[in-house]
C-alpha cells in the first residue's frame, strides 16, 4: 500500500484464519478506530493499540481503546467475524504534506509557521 491510500471506510469479512490474520494485522497498523463484528452479532469499537499474536485464532487476542472510557478492551482473534475501518485520522497529515503546505504559504507571502496543529 502506498502513503496515499487508505483502509478508510474499508468492510471486510473474515471467513477464515488467513484472512483474519491478515485483515487484523493491517487493522493494527491503521491509524483510526475500527469496529469489529463478533461471532455473537454483537460489536465492539475502538482504536486497535496491541495485539498478542499466538500460533492459532484462538491463542491471539486484540487489545482496543474504546471512544469512550479508559477500560482496554480484549477481544479473540478468532471471535472477529467482520471489521469496518473508520476514520483514519492521520490522513494527508504527512511530513511531506506538511511541508508542501508550508512552502505553497511561504510563495504566497502568507504567514507559515513551523509551529505543529493543536490537538483535538
Amino acid at each position: 500500500m502506498n502513503p496515499e491510500q487508505t483502509l478508510q471506510g474499508l468492510k471486510a469479512d473474515l471467513t477464515d484464519d488467513a484472512s483474519r490474520f491478515d485483515v487484523l494485522e493491517k487493522a493494527f497498523d491503521f491509524r483510526g478506530d475500527c469496529t469489529l463484528t463478533l461471532d455473537d452479532g454483537s460489536t465492539v469499537a475502538g482504536y486497535i493499540f496491541d495485539r498478542r499474536r499466538g500460533s492459532s485464532a484462538k491463542d491471539s487476542v486484540l487489545r482496543l481503546l474504546p471512544p469512550v472510557g479508559e477500560q482496554k478492551i480484549n477481544v479473540p482473534y478468532h471471535r472477529v467475524t467482520a471489521i469496518e475501518f473508520g476514520k483514519d485520522t492521520a490522513a494527508g497529515k504527512s511530513f511531506e504534506t506538511w511541508i508542501k503546505k508550508y512552502v505553497e504559504k511561504k510563495m504566497k507571502g502568507e504567514k507559515a509557521s513551523i509551529e505543529s496543529e493543536k490537538l483535538d
